[in-house]
């Protein structure tokens, strides 16, 4: 028993030794394996130190931003609390999601890094360039030469902050298709390198943008005191073609750029001059002020307390933008106490080149481009107190406007307008490029008197008016599309009163003429006024055209041609009772519609010929207002049977 304990003791004693034997094995080779491993390190920085193994150097660093590298020379000092890196003869080339090209090719750039220790991870401590020449591209699709990640990537998060900057004069090409800019000139950027009020980050520059000389200079919190974890506050200023747009803000995650709160402040002498600065296309004014606030939230864009004054018109609402799905979709609501269209277009902004034949024409054939509205998909709702299109006052305009794939539906369409109603239907299939436009008008009550009525005179004729526009044409303005137009277009007048010089003048009655010289006031009732018109290539054929008052029955014929905007009618009156020197002549209305004329034969008197002019100065008005009306409108007895009658 005695032997057989001591066996077991000396193995256990044999195990316990073998064991620390085996603890201290492991220990020195973990020990050593250590060393030799910061041996490696030490002789790698040293070799590093002496120029060797710069090829695969350079390969890690392309691998690290996804792009091809190259370097004349590549020296680095890694045995330094500060490791440095300089290079010379730099050349970048695009990434692989871009067409084959060069994004920066710099004389020199030097890199200085911070170690990552307590309280503070890996950063760039300073970056210096010099003779850098940038040539920046983007795509409509929003792929970038100079994002790091790639675009069927997550960005990656914590983007490196950059402690010092500088680059002196460096030459930029930038070719944004996403915003539509495109610079050309030279950029400074450069701090200070401290802590101090004097560290501001601060880049300015100047060049050519989008064709027009631009300059610009931003500010920016030091940047040695950046945080992830803090904002980063700047301003912005640039100037261009007499509009100058000041920004301030701040990066919530410095420097993320895919997040961003600022405040915007725009004026100039034509709010279209902002396309210089922005890349966004907007309408000819003339002087301007525009303010508001931008919030950038990855693809999640809103333009808040947006307001903007031209003239006597003003515009404020917010936008928001969402381009999660790849295409922009576009959501809006704007309100305005007062728009006239006097303050928008080339002719506001003092820029009218128009030629003569365009100026004298009543409808705008100021184009639109249709390619814009293929961009974007938008939804938008418009509400105004008060809007003047020429003589024509809107009151409580509500419309409600949708965009999808490039067609443009204005539906509802409402106003008041002349103590009568508006409303209707507008498409337009912005997808082709010689758009198709439907229109679809509707007035109701309105009162002609108002609408005639110049300053404190007397309107020669009041009544209430109904009207109807149907109509179907191609164009990208609104002259082409009345140009090419094909449907119906009818007006009925009644419950009305005709001054009774003017309405005796279609019968050229010489007692007519005679009220009129002495300015009679004395007026006759209105039966009935059906003014009905088809179109058909943009050309106006009178169907009915009858006016009948107590005393004279006025009927006529002939069309108006929307390509010239020339008139070519025939009116004739006649008595409903015996007249004294009554001669029978028409009244023949030509001209255009905003210069129209009437007169008679030749081998009428003078006199006639005046009451014929007097009578075109009446009626040429009311036949450039004409509304396409549907039949069902003339539902009066005295209106049913006017256009049933044959013409007089």
């Amino acid at each position: 028993m005695p032997a057989l304990l001591q066996s077991k003791m000396r193995d256990w004693i044999g195990a316990r030794l073998l064991s620390r034997r085996t603890h201290k094995y492991v220990a020195l080779s973990v020990a050593a394996a250590a060393g030799a491993a910061a041996a490696s390190f030490i002789v790698l920085c040293i070799l590093l130190d002496f120029g060797f193994f710069r090829g695969a150097l350079l390969h890690a660093v392309a691998a690290r931003i996804g792009r091809p590298v190259s370097a004349a020379t590549f020296d680095v000092r890694l045995m330094s609390l500060h490791p440095q890196a300089v290079a010379t003869g730099v050349s970048v080339a695009n990434p692989p999601w871009m067409p084959p090209g060069t994004t920066a090719e710099i004389a020199k750039i030097t890199l200085m890094f911070d170690l990552p220790g307590p309280g503070h991870s890996f950063n760039i401590a300073k970056l210096a360039m010099e003779d850098a020449n940038l040539h920046l591209v983007r795509d409509s699709a929003g792929r970038s030469n100079w994002q790091w990640t790639a675009p069927d990537r997550p960005a990656r998060a914590g983007a490196l902050i950059i402690r010092s900057l500088s680059m002196p004069r460096a030459h930029v090409e930038l070719a944004d298709d996403r915003r539509h800019l495109n610079f050309k000139g030279v950029v400074a950027a450069g701090d200070a390198g401290g802590k101090g009020v004097g560290a501001a980050l601060r880049i300015a520059g100047n060049g050519e943008l989008n064709g027009r000389d631009v300059a610009f200079d931003v500010t920016g919190d030091a940047l040695a005191t950046a945080r992830h974890d803090t904002p980063y506050h700047f301003s912005f200023v640039e100037r261009s073609s007499g509009s100058k747009l000041s920004v301030s803000g701040s990066l919530p995650r410095p420097f993320d750029f895919n997040q961003l709160d600022t405040a915007f402040e725009a004026a100039g002498a034509d709010l279209k001059d902002l396309y210089f600065l922005t890349g966004v296309k907007l309408v000819n004014t003339g002087s301007y002020a525009l303010h508001g606030k931008f919030v950038r939230r990855g693809t999640q864009v809103t333009i808040s307390e947006l307001a903007a004054t031209s003239g006597r018109s003003d515009m404020r609402g917010t936008v928001w933008i969402d381009s999660s799905s790849g295409r922009a979709r576009l959501r809006a609501e704007l309100d305005s106490q007062s728009l006239r269209l006097a303050d928008l277009g080339a002719r506001a902004a003092g820029r009218d080149v128009e030629s003569d034949a365009n100026k004298s024409l009543l409808l705008s054939n100021t184009p639109f481009n249709p390619g814009a509205a293929r961009r974007a998909d938008a939804v938008v709702s418009f509400h105004a107190r008060h809007v003047e299109v020429g003589r024509i006052p809107l009151q409580a305009v509500d419309a409600h406007m949708t965009l999808d794939h490039g067609v443009i539906v204005i539906a509802p369409l409402q106003a008041d307008t002349f103590d009568g109603k508006l409303s209707g239907r507008i498409q337009i299939d912005a997808s082709k490029d010689d758009p198709p436009t439907d229109v679809d008008l509707k007035i109701s009550g309105v009162e002609v008197g108002q609408l005639l009525q110049k300053g404190s005179a007397q309107a020669p004729m009041d009544g209430v008016l109904r009207a109807r526009i149907l109509l179907k044409g191609r164009g990208s303005s609104v002259h082409q599309v009345a140009a090419t137009s094909n449907g119906t277009l009818t007006a009925v007048l009644s419950h009305g009163e005709l001054r009774s010089s003017l309405a005796e003048l279609t019968g050229i009655d010489l007692r007519g003429l005679g009220l009129l010289l002495a300015k009679s006031t004395r007026e006759t009732g209105v039966r009935c006024g059906v003014a009905s018109f088809r179109a058909e290539s943009g050309t106006l054929a009178a169907q009915s055209l009858v006016l009948d008052t107590d005393s004279v029955l006025i009927s006529g014929e002939g069309s108006i041609h929307l390509d010239s905007e020339s008139l070519d009618l025939e009116l004739r009156g006649r008595a409903k009772t015996m007249r004294l020197g009554r001669l029978r002549s028409p009244v023949f209305v030509h001209g255009t519609l905003t210069h129209p004329s009437a007169g008679i034969e030749a081998r009428y008197s003078a006199a006639q010929a005046a009451e014929a002019v007097a009578l075109g100065v009446l009626l040429t008005p009311l036949a450039s207002i004409l509304a396409f009306v549907d039949p069902g409108l003339a539902k009066d007895a005295d209106c049913a049977a006017l256009t049933a009658q044959p013409k007089t």
